[in-house]
């Protein structure tokens, strides 16, 4: 029998990797001699960086950057495949865990040291860089990434913008001259499964700048200065972003990203997909197991077990997949039509929060005897 593992990361408890190790204890304890093969996922939000490096033997760099409040932090990304590729979590250097209810203000945070962790691999010799850019704490559309990669965005005096999506009011022309050489011969895939333009109701200020702190009247000016940035990405760069799907991503991030790199959005699961190689792992599966740490009806909407399970049916219908989570939420029921065949959780009672987080890994062990014991049984 071959048994694969691709779980996601249990947020604040256990990698990917750790999950499939912990997974497969179990199912070893029913089937010894099975062929086991882990392969960590993730869906290009937290944790997508440390599943690519486990998944691709890279190695992780440390870098000092900016964060979205302009003090210096230590950043991770990853290279793999000899280095050729990069793989990069926004919320690294400009997430919104560097925020809290009294410095949160979207008028000022800033995407610079994302820029600067693009600018480090770009150096180290990566020909792709792999970005996701969820779980930001910033609303400047990118500017920060730009002016980071050599980019100048100048006010009337030709004087450099400050930090922060207020400050895209006072835009008067953008010069990209002085733009990383290197720059231009890098591919850069962005993992986002946003699909919000830029401005409007729909766009980053509205729908996602509140969660970093704009209040109503914030919000307005917040769009219409990524409105007055849009008009001039246009005029100036001769891109026309302000309405493009996912332009809106990561506070605008989406829209910096496709006007100053070469670059194109995918799915983040899917693009985790492709570099793992699971289809070609899963194509003669008997049985495959997913999971993260919450599964409910918006799991339908690009996580982990979805992209997994879509990926197996895809090459092997007759495989069996299935789900293992923390917490499972409402209206599973949607998601056996997209490939799951069965989901289970791994808490075996009540318990706090605290103490099932510890007891993950037991957990985790345990659940996975018993499905192990039940496919045996049902053989």
């Amino acid at each position: 029998m071959k048994i694969v593992l691709a779980p996601d990361s249990y947020k604040n408890s256990l990698t990917a990797k750790q999950v499939a190790q912990s997974m497969k204890k179990g199912f070893a304890k029913v089937y010894p001699d099975a062929e086991f093969v882990n392969v960590p996922m993730a869906d290009g939000g937290e944790g997508t960086v440390q599943s690519l490096v486990d998944a691709r033997n890279g190695q992780m760099v440390t870098e000092t950057v900016v964060n979205p409040l302009g003090n210096k932090t230590q950043a991770q990304y990853g290279l793999i495949d000899d280095g050729q590729v990069a793989v990069i979590e926004m919320a690294q250097a400009s997430g919104i865990q560097f925020i809290n209810q009294f410095t949160q203000n979207p008028y000022v945070t800033t995407t610079f040291g994302t820029g600067e962790l693009i600018k480090s691999a770009i150096q180290k010799g990566a020909k792709t860089i792999i970005i996701g850019i969820g779980g930001s704490a910033t609303n400047d559309g990118g500017a920060g990434m730009a002016q980071a990669l050599g980019a100048h965005l100048l006010d009337d005096k030709g004087e450099e913008l400050q930090y922060g999506g207020a400050m895209l009011k006072k835009l008067d022309h953008i010069d990209i001259s002085e733009m990383l050489p290197e720059l231009k011969d890098v591919k850069v895939v962005i993992a986002s499964d946003v699909t919000n333009p830029l401005t409007g109701e729909n766009g980053a200020s509205h729908v996602f700048g509140p969660q970093k702190g704009a209040n109503p009247e914030m919000v307005d000016f917040l769009d219409e200065a990524l409105s007055h940035y849009a008009d001039v990405l246009k005029r100036d760069l001769g891109k026309d972003l302000e309405q493009t799907p996912g332009a809106g991503a990561a506070g605008g991030l989406g829209a910096g990203l496709l006007a100053f790199t070469n670059s194109q959005m995918r799915s983040g699961v899917d693009i985790v997909v492709d570099y793992t190689g699971l289809k070609d792992i899963v194509q003669d599966a008997d049985v495959v197991i997913t999971g993260e740490g919450q599964i409910d009806f918006q799991t339908k909407f690009g996580k982990t077990p979805i992209g997994v399970a879509k990926a197996t049916k895809a090459v092997n219908p007759n495989a069996t997949v299935i789900a293992i989570a923390g917490s499972v939420g409402e209206k599973i029921s949607e998601l056996y039509p997209l490939g799951i065949d069965a989901i289970f959780t791994c808490v075996p009672g009540v318990e706090d929060l605290s103490k099932a987080i510890a007891d993950t890994d037991k957990n985790l062990q345990q659940v996975s005897e018993n499905i192990a014991r039940l496919i045996k049984n049902t053989k």
